[in-house]
């Protein structure tokens, strides 16, 4: 099994999880930082003050990824280490740090795909509003121009935002992810407003030279228990608008606006019933519905629904009244996610059909399980199988016609994952948190062997 000629292979990671140096350098607090050191928040009291020391370490784990064959590196930028208040002035030395981290990945022959918001909002921002408020948008674009103005030398592949859904609905809907918010109306306000700042951010990199530019998204097929097996499996009228609606909310909310300049109808009626919409002002989705290059498609699990009629919105969902969450019968990761790697091929596929205007890159794909190291070994044969299904899947999705660039693995290292501290380990390179050591698993050294061979 091979892969088209220029294939794109590699690794992702985030700011927050794996940098550590929180408070090095003249770098200001983050949502993550007051979150994370909020008692009860982050599993054992976990925080990424020092999280994979990678601020530090950065020399020595991209010398580990050239090792490793990686062709693309995908990491993030700090926000609160650019603008520490996260507005004014800029910070020098928090850009010194991603112009020595450019320069080691150019001279490993690794391409850098820089992601500029990976939800480590400035608290600044968060105390006045965060994306609640219209404002941060417009400071996320003075950010993402001073960034691009830097590093932009450098730099072909940016991605604007990292999954506007998680930030949105998470951090201000149910509130188990920074902020910590739990406001219906603020979370679909935070949504568009993630959308214009992408949009306005967008603007300002072309205008600068910017080659390439990308939104990644947390996208999954929506399916009925029945359908997780069997695509074809006939849907109740009932189960049918269920999964209508929560596709909008979590798929077509931010690709329509992105790719088509429209919002689908579920999510005007849902922002109508929590809070209105006079946020989303004349000229917005002109805004958000700048020209993009590539959708990042971060896949885990599909999302698994059906009716259930009289049931309140999950406050992570507002608009999904009348819907009920249901799992997939597969067998499951550390994180209790379900392992479905069709979900990715019948994913890629839908998207590509449905959105033409740009082509598909896997931004992540991993997962979580228990990993023991034991004798200078990880043999992380679940992850390694996992990992190997979702990669057939993409090869099916490219023979049906997808439009697919690459693959970045989640994640390169063991990190910081976020609510859950550093009980849960995705990295393809177990890291020993006391000492720092990394040692490559069984399925990193299968992962590099699969680039050399462009397939399986």
């Amino acid at each position: 099994m091979t892969f088209p000629e220029n294939f794109v292979w590699g690794a992702a990671t985030a700011s927050y999880q794996i940098e550590g140096a929180a408070k090095e350098d003249g770098r200001g607090p983050s949502i993550w930082d007051t979150f994370s050191g909020t008692a009860g928040k982050v599993h054992n009291g976990d925080t990424g003050a020092v999280a994979c020391d990678h601020y530090h370490r950065y020399a020595d784990d991209v010398k580990l990824m050239r090792e490793l064959n990686l062709a693309a590196y995908r990491f993030s930028i700090a926000w609160p280490r650019i603008q520490p208040d996260g507005s004014g002035p800029i910070n020098p030395a928090g850009l010194d740090f991603y112009d020595r981290l450019l320069d080691e990945l150019l001279k490993a022959e690794i391409s850098p795909y820089v992601t500029l918001y990976h939800w480590d909002l400035p608290q600044a921002l968060e105390d006045r509003g965060g994306w609640a408020e219209r404002d941060t948008a417009h400071r996320f674009a003075d950010y993402a121009a001073a960034v691009h103005a830097r590093l932009g030398d450098r730099v072909e592949q940016w991605a604007t935002l990292n999954e506007p859904w998680v930030a949105a609905f998470l951090g201000y809907g149910n509130g188990v992810h920074a902020p910590g918010r739990k406001d219906a109306a603020a979370a679909m306000r935070a949504a568009h407003h993630l959308l214009l700042g992408h949009g306005l951010a967008a603007r300002r990199l072309r205008e600068q030279g910017a080659r390439s530019l990308m939104l990644v998204v947390n996208s999954a097929p929506v399916l009925t228990p029945a359908q997780v097996d069997d695509p074809a499996a006939a849907l109740s009228e009932e189960d049918a608008a269920a999964v209508r609606t929560i596709d909008a909310l979590l798929n077509r909310q931010f690709l329509d606006p992105a790719l088509r300049g429209e919002y689908p109808a579920e999510v005007l009626a849902a922002a109508e019933r929590n809070g209105g919409t006079a946020h989303i002002r004349d000229g917005d989705l002109a805004i958000i519905n700048a020209p993009i290059d590539l959708i990042g498609v971060n896949y885990y699990n599909p999302c698994v629904v059906r009716a259930a009629p009289g049931t309140p919105a999950d406050p992570a969902w507002p608009g999904s009244e009348d819907v009920g969450f249901a799992a997939a019968d597969a067998p499951v990761t550390a994180m209790g996610w379900p392992v479905v790697p069709t979900g990715l091929s019948r994913l890629l596929v839908r998207l590509s059909h449905d959105y033409p205007q740009a082509g598909f890159m896997v931004t992540e794909n991993g997962a979580a399980y228990d990993d023991v190291l034991e004798g200078g070994r990880v043999r992380d044969a679940d992850r390694l199988a996992y990992l190997d299904g979702h990669l057939r899947a993409v090869d099916l999705a490219i023979k049906q016609g997808a439009d697919v660039r690459g693959y970045l693995v989640w994640s390169l290292l063991d990190n910081f994952e976020w609510a859950e501290g550093y009980r849960r380990r995705f990295g393809i390179v177990h890291v020993d948190y006391a000492t720092q050591a990394r040692t490559p698993k069984d399925s990193a050294l299968w992962y590099r062997d699969v680039i050399a061979r462009n397939g399986l």
